[in-house]
């Protein structure tokens, strides 16, 4: 549909979907999904093109808001109006655009963005303008806001229980699709475009999953070995726990343990897929858990992938930034102190414990690892660079990993990695059953 002129119930479509998802009282991707369930006729197409626009305004609200001023109409027309013609060309809104608004939208395509204020072309909130100013210089806080401001890539993960990246690379290309091997993570596939894999063969026998470059990586930070017992403290939809379910070879015991049983159900097919025999979902009340407390000292690594502001990810939720705010960022640095003391506790001596977040934010990051580690004196940092030579992953942040998009073509991930130091006489632990 791109150069077409697409039709005025399209157009209406555009502007009432940008009503409900400027109304901010959800995730965007949940938004929308419940918008096309209540109006099922839309095709395919239709929909790529609704979705496309309004996360391209959620992208560039800011900018958009500020050339809407001069407009007519309702916010949300101008909005739509301004959306489409700068996604999808002038040519797109020739059925549904006055001569007045067509004028309108001439003169502002030919504004300089170099004329625009920089928290303007930024696209961001003032109080994460201000944030990242303080820790990148003008230059590359615009590179690293131009970058979030961009569609994410699609990437992928090979699931080494069914197939190699070479055989996945093969099959992926005879269907047509451009795909190439990712620059860093080593079992990583990237693809052009935004492909529909669902029903793809490939996916459907578990031999890919959907996951970033970056959180591919702070698997490997992790380092599972075959027969280990391993904890994903906040598994999620298991995107991680399938990856290093699937680096133990089915072996050991993995617990996925998560808070929320709705989340733990979107594992499970997955799980299915994937072939693991090796994985345990645990739902627990909180990180203070009784189940938590019969693992304490007993588990070989640990994952925190921390919940977080997930600034890391606007390229994928960019209505994060608009729903963010001080306040919320500051509960949640509380919260992630809580959770790694907690998910601390289950590290045996000698054991690995990795915490890691998708924000770009010190405070969530740097900040927490270092309060860590001066309230856990029987915690060292082990340097992630140096963890990342030892698999020959040609990548170096410093003793973090720290990923951004415009350095890294990833999510903006951390990752801190500690080790509790060996005790004098560490017990052994033969087996530690809580899910039967």
């Amino acid at each position: 549909m791109r150069g077409e002129r697409l039709p005025p119930a399209l157009f209406e479509h555009t502007q009432r979907l940008l009503g409900s998802v400027l109304t901010f009282t959800g995730p965007a991707d949940t938004l929308v999904s419940t918008y096309f369930r209540a109006n099922d006729k839309l095709g395919h197409r239709e929909r790529g093109v609704l979705a496309e626009t309004v996360f391209a305004i959620l992208r560039r609200k800011l900018e958009f808001g500020q050339h809407a001023v001069s407009g007519t109409g309702s916010q949300e027309r101008r909005l739509a109006l301004l959306g489409l013609a700068f996604t999808r060309g002038i040519a797109s809104v020739e059925l549904v655009a006055t001569p007045e608004e067509a004028t309108w939208l001439e003169h502002v395509g030919q504004i300089d963005p170099a004329s625009l204020a920089p928290r303007v072309r930024t696209n961001l909130p003032a109080w994460l303008y201000d944030r990242l100013a303080a820790r990148f210089d003008a230059t590359e806080l615009e590179a690293l806001a131009a970058a979030l401001n961009q569609p994410a890539p699609l990437d992928c993960r090979v699931n080494l229980i069914k197939a190699t990246r070479d055989e996945v690379l093969a099959g992926l290309r005879e269907s047509g699709f451009s795909a190439e091997p990712t620059p860093m993570a080593p079992n990583g596939i990237r693809l052009a475009g935004k492909p529909a894999l669902q029903k793809h063969p490939l996916f459907m026998s578990g031999a890919i999953e959907v996951q970033d470059e970056g959180s591919q990586l702070l698997c490997q930070l992790v380092a599972p070995r075959r027969g280990e017992m391993i904890v994903d403290f906040c598994a999620g939809a298991g995107g991680k726990t399938l990856a290093i379910g699937a680096a133990m070879r089915s072996t050991g015991r993995l617990y996925a343990f998560d808070v929320s049983e709705k989340r733990l159900a979107k594992l499970k097919p997955r799980l299915a897929r994937s072939g693991l025999s090796n994985v345990y979902p645990v739902m627990i009340d909180s990180e203070n858990d009784s189940k938590i407390k019969r693992l304490a000292g007993k588990i070989d690594r640990v994952l925190v992938d921390a919940p977080c502001s997930g600034l890391g990810t606007l390229r994928r939720n960019p209505d994060l930034k608009w729903r963010q705010s001080p306040q919320s960022v500051e509960e949640l640095t509380q919260k992630q102190t809580s959770i790694l003391a907690s998910a601390a506790r289950l590290v045996k001596p000698g054991g690995r414990l990795v915490y890691a977040t998708c924000s770009v934010l010190t405070e969530e990051n740097g900040a927490i690892a270092e309060g860590f580690l001066a309230a856990h004196p029987d915690f060292v940092l082990l340097p992630a660079n140096e963890l990342l030579a030892a698999q020959k992953i040609g990548l170096d942040t410093g003793k973090y990993l720290e990923l951004l998009p415009h350095r890294h073509a990833t999510d903006g991930f951390f990752a801190a990695v500690f080790e509790r130091r060996p005790a004098a006489k560490a017990s052994v632990v033969t087996s530690a059953n809580i899910d039967e």
